[in-house]
Parts: structure tokens; C-alpha cells; sequence
């Protein structure tokens, strides 16, 4: 009987699940990044607790999923003080002036055994056009579907004036970018009568 059980819990994952929203965990998601430092030693950061946004995902027709991600910038740590206080200044995020980072996808593709998410991103007062390659994983956590998003891609941050140094020497112009995304199905909304 367990191993009937077992095999039905398999099948019932590997079956694809209807279109479904989800709500981005901000406390079991990153937004993670490496910089070279004199073209030398990786400069390696995070946005703590700072990634929030909404999934919509569609294994029938993934042409229909969309992503939308916003980073808080203030959040911004390389576990150095004097660094992150830096980066936080107009030199390289503004903070102030620019409180988010934010990603909005155009387009979802199936590429291998991939996805890729095409859309833009929005650094200070730029929006450019990226690609953001990612894996999925599905979850069912007590009745309630999750999945799990790992995607890199990286970017020259002089395109979206991050230009202290646009010579690139002490501060190297490609970034590395890595998202480490956990997201929790939304309860779809009572029908009104």
C-alpha cells in the first residue's frame, strides 16, 4: 500500500499543473552578484530580503507565463560597511534616488531543458532588454503548489549608468547576476455572486 501511495505522489507531481499565479517569498529569495575588484580577486554581494514580485506560470503554454521582480536597492550587502555605503551612493545605485531595481518579462520560451525570460530590466534611470535564463522546479507543500526559480545572466553595468570607474580597472564592468527565487501559489480570489 505505501509503495501504491508513493507511486501515486509521483505521478501527481509529474503531471503538469494548470496556469497558476505565485507570490515571490521574499524571506527564501536572493538577488546575488560578482564583480572583479582590480581585475583581480570577484567582489561577490547580495539583496538580502529584498526580492518581491508575482509569477504567472502556464506549463501548457508557456508563451502565457510572465515574471515580474522588483529589488529593494537599499538592501544591498557585501558583509563591508564602507562598501556597501558606497555602492548605495550616486557613484553606483543612488538609493535614494532610485529606491528599485526591476525586472518585467515581454516573453517566456521553453529553450532545451531550460526557460528563458525575456523582458526588461530596470537599473536607476535605464531599462534595457535582457535575456534571464532559468531552471524550474515544482513543489506541493501542504496542498499548496511552489516552485523553484534558479536563473543567471550577466550585464555590462556602465549600460545602465553604474559608472564609477568606466574604465573598469578597480571596479570590472560585467556583472554577474544570480537569482535564487522560491515563489508560494496564490489563492485565487473568491468568485463574487
Amino acid at each position: 500500500m505505501r509503495r501504491f501511495l508513493s507511486l501515486i505522489a509521483v505521478v501527481a507531481l509529474a503531471l503538469p499543473l494548470a496556469a497558476q499565479d505565485f507570490k515571490i517569498d521574499t524571506n527564501h529569495s536572493s538577488a546575488n552578484f560578482a564583480v572583479k575588484h582590480f581585475l583581480l580577486s570577484t567582489v561577490r554581494g547580495r539583496f538580502a530580503a529584498a526580492v518581491n514580485g508575482t509569477i504567472h506560470f502556464d506549463p501548457a503554454d508557456i508563451a502565457k507565463s510572465s515574471v515580474t521582480a522588483v529589488i529593494t536597492a537599499a538592501n544591498i550587502s557585501t558583509d563591508n560597511e564602507t562598501r556597501d555605503k558606497h555602492l548605495k551612493s550616486p557613484d553606483f545605485f543612488d538609493v535614494a534616488k532610485y529606491p528599485e531595481l526591476k525586472f518585467q518579462s515581454t516573453r517566456v520560451e521553453k529553450r532545451g531543458e531550460g526557460y528563458v525570460a525575456i523582458g526588461n530590466l530596470t537599473i536607476k534611470d535605464v531599462t534595457k532588454q535582457i535575456e534571464l535564463p532559468f531552471t524550474l522546479a515544482e513543489a506541493d507543500a501542504k496542498g499548496r503548489n511552489k516552485l523553484g526559480i534558479e536563473a543567471s545572466t550577466k550585464i555590462n553595468r556602465l549600460d545602465y549608468n553604474v559608472s564609477y570607474d568606466t574604465s573598469g580597472t578597480t571596479v570590472g564592468k560585467e556583472v554577474k547576476i544570480d537569482l535564487d527565487l522560491e515563489a508560494n501559489q496564490v489563492d485565487a480570489a473568491p468568485a463574487q455572486k
